[in-house]
């Protein structure tokens, strides 16, 4: 998911260079992907039995690895949409199945497990940053997606079992409505933060690393998307570990607000040192927001409450774009400080929702 999620921001340059791509259609591609996650994502709420299901896991896996390896065979804007369309979707119903499977498998083991789980989002980041980079210096932007498409295949055949026949069969148990505690209350704040950093991450995720670029001379400015990955990779682990010593809302407030700072540091300040700062703390965070949000709604026993807030996540990606490209005129700068400002009121509404949060609730698998 990480690479298929992920690899087009630092393929997206090598477009522009080489392919001829303009602006306007690049950024009209990242509007695809984020759509496509949009409807992952509801499908998950319209077909829950498909959380379960092995089928979907293996076709959305699939589908990505060819998403990746058509894109170099062609030209045409609107093909490339409708790619970038499907791999958004996939992704989604990656994301989704995969998380129910982790928190499911892993609800009798130490927490930090996880989070190691979802640092393989931070791993395919790095990796398909470390791919493009040893591409770009032999190949071309064709030679990207293919390698990025054979990486996907390889991790494809680890994940083709994740989901086993014993899950795929066996569908949790409901909860009567009457058992359900009254959670809306938090769950309302966690769901306005979730859909808040979906806004502000994405405009960081879209246009950092070609802001660093222009800031920052040398492997800093090439390699951002790599130091994210890296920071990214143990990044959900470690949360994961604090929440056992810290309230998870309130650690969920400390990072988005140290991923707004990451975010606006490359607006305010030039440089290699701001820019290493802003990649490590974005890659040390928006995988750790995504870890505690969906491990804060499951406590809260929201039902579907995952792909509620994917949902959430994914609107705020489709408005993200939107409201930075007026901003675009002048550089990066403008919309990086709205995301940034975005995020910290992701930060506000985390903050309010750990006001009286309930922390012991009685043990409970959600409906998915």
């Amino acid at each position: 998911m990480g690479v298929g999620r992920f690899a087009y921001t630092p393929i997206m340059p090598l477009m522009h260079a080489q392919a001829g791509m303009p602006d306007s259609l690049g950024a009209s591609l990242a509007t695809a992907n984020y759509i496509g996650y949009l409807a992952g994502a509801l499908l998950g709420i319209a077909a829950p039995a498909l959380l379960r299901s092995r089928a979907a896991l293996r076709t959305g896996l699939l589908a990505l690895a060819a998403s990746f390896a058509l894109m170099p065979l062609t030209h045409e804007g609107g093909v490339w949409w409708a790619l970038r369309l499907i791999a958004g979707a996939a992704s989604a119903l990656v994301f989704v199945i995969a998380t129910s499977a982790m928190l499911a498998g892993l609800a009798a083991h130490a927490e930090h497990m996880t989070g190691w789980a979802f640092s393989g989002v931070g791993a395919g980041i790095a990796l398909s940053g470390l791919t493009v980079v040893a591409v770009q210096q032999a190949g071309s932007w064709r030679t990207a997606w293919f390698a990025c498409a054979v990486l996907n295949a390889l991790l494809t055949f680890v994940a083709w079992n994740l989901v086993s026949r014993g899950t795929a069969a066996k569908a949790p148990a409901a909860t009567a409505p009457a058992e359900r505690p009254r959670t809306r209350r938090w769950f309302t704040a966690l769901l306005t933060s979730y859909l808040l950093e979906g806004i502000g991450y994405i405009i960081a995720g879209t246009f950092l690393v070609a802001a660093l670029q222009q800031g920052a001379a040398g492997w800093i400015g090439s390699g951002a998307w790599i130091v994210v990955g890296l920071a990214a990779l143990p990044s959900c682990a470690l949360w994961m570990r604090l929440a056992q010593h810290m309230s998870r809302p309130a650690l969920l407030t400390i990072s988005l607000s140290l991923q707004a700072i990451g975010i606006a540091l490359p607006a305010l300040s030039g440089g290699s040192v701001p820019a290493l700062a802003a990649a490590v703390l974005f890659g040390a965070t928006f995988m750790g927001v995504s870890t505690m949000s969906l491990a804060i709604g499951t406590h809260l026993r929201i039902p579907r409450a995952i792909a509620l807030l994917t949902t959430g996540y994914s609107l705020g990606q489709i408005l993200g774009p939107l409201l930075a490209a007026p901003l675009l005129r002048r550089g990066y700068h403008d919309a990086l400080l709205l995301g940034a400002a975005l995020v910290l009121a992701a930060a506000l509404a985390a903050a309010a929702c750990c006001i009286r949060f309930p922390h012991h609730l009685a043990h409970h698998t959600p409906a998915a």
